[in-house]
């Protein structure tokens, strides 16, 4: 009996120990996608740190490259307006969804704000050019418009790198529904069959026309990827869901992607990350049952 009784509780302590060594896996588990996740809303954070400032310093490039007094004061207001959501992003946790959407936003305005300015400095160029045209047909003032030239062309090689940063895509309405197995919304995630993520890329005159290659990233609330390839991506090789390429004319394109479902999809909050040109184009979360 005696026996009996220390061999149950020999038993009791092994299953406990078990337990106890499990869930201390399983935790390491969740801190490692925690991790995981962090550490891609940090680069989300950084890459928009990175454009604001670049978007600062555009400003600075444009007021040294012009003498219209009215344009110069509202470059510096827009300047202003671009440091201080520049201290914000600063300031702001990068797992604070809300305000990193809020400020990627603002970042797109900001973006369209200076492509107006773009084309009104452009033309000031070409106005420029047309003078400088006339004064090459005076000989006496040849080697003034010859120095001038040369001015003109160093303005038009700064301009075009300010067009690359306004040229930056941007996908906007991203959606993302799920469907059952017939093709109807499914309510919920264990029924799912079809992801169907949807975006427009919106309308851009400066971006370079022709086919564009988009990746969609789709995380599920675990931090895991649905993967069907790489591509890269900040000097590494980054999971992608979906692929597609479209032909980009300079209007706005919709553009709708699927991934077949064949894993356990559980519910929560699932992130959709768009890329394209090397860049994150667009990001939304969206939570399902």
């Amino acid at each position: 009996m005696k026996k009996a009784l220390i061999a149950a509780v020999v038993v009791v302590i092994l299953a406990m120990a078990g337990i106890m060594v499990y869930l201390l896996l399983n935790n390491r588990n969740l801190e490692q996608e925690k991790m995981e996740m962090l550490e891609l809303a940090e680069l989300d954070k950084q890459e928009m740190e990175n454009d604001y400032e670049r978007l600062t310093l555009q400003y600075t490039e444009m007021m040294n490259s012009i003498n219209n007094d009215s344009i110069i004061a509202q470059l510096t207001q827009e300047q202003m307006r671009t440091q201080q959501l520049l201290e914000e992003l600063k300031n702001v946790k990068a797992a604070d969804t809300r305000e990193i959407t809020r400020l990627k936003k603002e970042l797109a305005t900001v973006r369209k704000v200076l492509r107006s300015y773009i084309r009104q400095v452009d033309s000031l160029n070409q106005v420029n050019q047309s003078l400088m045209a006339e004064n090459d047909r005076v000989k006496d003032q040849l080697a003034q418009s010859n120095q001038a030239n040369e001015g003109l062309r160093m303005e038009k090689q700064n301009l075009t790198e300010k067009v690359a940063i306004a040229a930056q895509l941007d996908a906007t309405g991203i959606t993302m529904t799920t469907l059952n197995k017939r093709q109807k919304t499914a309510k919920k995630m264990k029924d799912c069959k079809t992801i169907q993520v949807g975006f427009n890329i919106a309308r851009n005159v400066t971006a370079q026309t022709g086919n564009r290659t988009l990746y969609v990233r789709i995380q599920t609330p675990a931090g895991q990827v649905l993967t069907a390839g790489t591509f890269p991506y900040e000097n590494r090789q980054l999971e992608y869901s979906m692929k597609k390429v479209v032909e980009y004319t300079g209007e706005e394109v919709n553009v709708q992607t699927y991934w077949q479902v064949s894993e356990f999809l559980e519910a929560g909050q699932y992130r959709v990350s768009i890329f394209a040109d090397g860049n994150m184009i667009g990001t939304r979360t969206f939570t399902f049952e």
